[in-house]
């Protein structure tokens, strides 16, 4: 890291500052400007945000309000409506902290207003507290997330790898971070990082630092952060069973355990997942008596720690069939109201659609992939769904008039070619002259 000189001072906090006021995004979380912060928005607003983007998390966050629109509601909830509400955002841990953490400061009557007292709370650590203590409350702390750590590490040139680097990086940030309006710096920082000094192209010529900026200086902004390469983890494999019950379309579901991963999320049985799984002999696995078909293909997803292929297995059982023991059938209508982890849905979407694997790319121009059939959607349409009309009515050729095989001449063929269809009628072919006897043959033009 190069320290700053008297040609280049370092970056101004009021640099940025005047930077964000003027290109500030509006975020359903974010106070506009005079308007005092909203602590259980900016609290949610950053738990959802965590390994998570924003296009990813506006939705929920609107959902998750509708249903839970202050903290008393979300402290009051059953685990399983949050869960529920937070299926689809993955780290699930996140949302039994969340529930935690609502309890306790509805029960303290609001939240702590410092960054200390923030961090005993459940499933707060040091960047999330920094965050909601700057932007909730205004404190002076530092809040350091992905996208301010590639600032700064661009802004100081840190050699240091992440995530070794990170305390330097915290305390870099703490440097700039001003006694007045330091919400504000905070969230202009990390506009910055996600508009600006993006990972790939940085846009240099806009940012508020371009001069203090040391990577930039040296033509290296691109080459930071240095990151320690992850050792990707060991492949899984498993064995999921897709049960449906005819007459409801009723699905066969439980409840995983509450610790681990994706702990207290709904999912159809399966298998354990190990590296040497043998498929083969998955039916050993299967939850009830029935007749499983294999179904064509794999359901593939990555988590952070390992890659996960799992075997698809269907059966159909009767209108009758009791659930087995810690197990439930749920209405395919219902199916929204399960907590059901973006892996499960790709396993029931592979069940309600299952489509085989292929092993090389088609040649030619690529196909225009169909629209993808809704996961949840009843598997009949309503009876009074109108009959499909064809968007165009074909157009009759026209057919050529018969003429006389007196009129033809010896020179043409014995079929004819359709003329182009054409708005203007077509006017008969003249008949030929018949040819005088003793003709002399014709010779080529000179």
């Amino acid at each position: 890291m190069t320290a700053p000189d008297a040609t280049n001072p370092g970056p101004r906090a009021a640099d940025l500052l005047g930077w964000y006021d003027r290109h500030r995004r509006i975020l359903p979380w974010r106070a506009l400007p005079g308007e005092r912060p909203d602590p259980y928005r900016v609290w949610l607003s950053e738990v959802m945000l965590q390994q998570t983007t924003i296009a990813a998390v506006k939705p929920y966050f609107h959902r998750f309000l509708e249903r839970f629109p202050a903290i008393d509601a979300l402290a009051e909830a059953p685990e399983e409506a949050v869960m529920s509400a937070w299926a689809g955002l993955g780290y699930y841990s996140r949302a039994r902290n969340l529930h935690a953490c609502a309890k306790a400061v509805a029960a303290a009557g609001r939240f702590p207003d410092t960054a200390d007292g923030l961090r005993r709370l459940p499933g707060i650590g040091a960047y999330t507290a920094g965050a909601i203590a700057a932007i909730a409350f205004d404190r002076p702390e530092a809040a350091v997330d992905g996208n301010v750590e590639r600032v700064m590490t661009r802004l100081f040139a840190v050699e240091t790898p992440l995530p070794a680097s990170r305390p330097e990086i915290r305390r870099l940030t703490q440097t700039l971070v001003p006694a007045d309006r330091p919400g504000d710096f905070a969230q202009g920082l990390m506009d910055l990082g996600a508009t600006i000094c993006t990972p790939k192209r940085p846009v240099c010529a806009l940012c508020p630092w371009m001069a203090p900026c040391r990577a930039r200086s040296l033509g290296l902004q691109e080459t930071f952060p240095h990151k320690v390469r992850a050792v990707k983890g060991t492949l899984r494999r498993g064995a999921a069973f897709v049960v449906l019950r005819s007459g409801d379309e009723a699905v066969l579901l439980r409840t995983r355990p509450a610790g681990g991963l994706l702990g207290a999320m709904a999912e159809p049985p399966m298998s354990s997942w190990e590296p040497d799984y043998d498929s083969a002999q998955a039916l050993l696995d299967a939850p009830i008596d029935a007749r499983w078909k294999r179904l064509p293909g794999l359901v593939r997803h990555g988590f952070t720690h390992f890659p996960l292929e799992l075997t698809v297995f269907q059966a159909r059982v009767g209108l009758g069939t009791a659930a087995p023991a810690g197990m439930r059938f749920t209405p395919r209508r219902d199916l929204d109201e399960e907590p059901l982890p973006g892996l499960m849905k790709k396993i029931l979407a592979h069940a309600f659609d299952p489509r085989p694997e292929t092993t090389k790319p088609p040649r030619g121009r690529p196909r225009q992939e169909p629209a993808p059939v809704p996961l949840l959607a009843a598997a009949e349409p309503p009876p009074d769904a109108p009959p499909h009309e064809p968007s165009f009515r074909p157009v009759p050729k026209p057919r050529s008039e018969p003429r006389p095989a007196a009129d033809r001449s010896a020179a043409e063929p014995d079929f004819e070619i359709a003329d182009e269809v054409s708005d203007q009628p077509v006017p008969p072919r003249a008949a030929s002259r018949p040819r005088a006897t003793g003709r002399r043959p014709r010779t080529a033009r000179r």
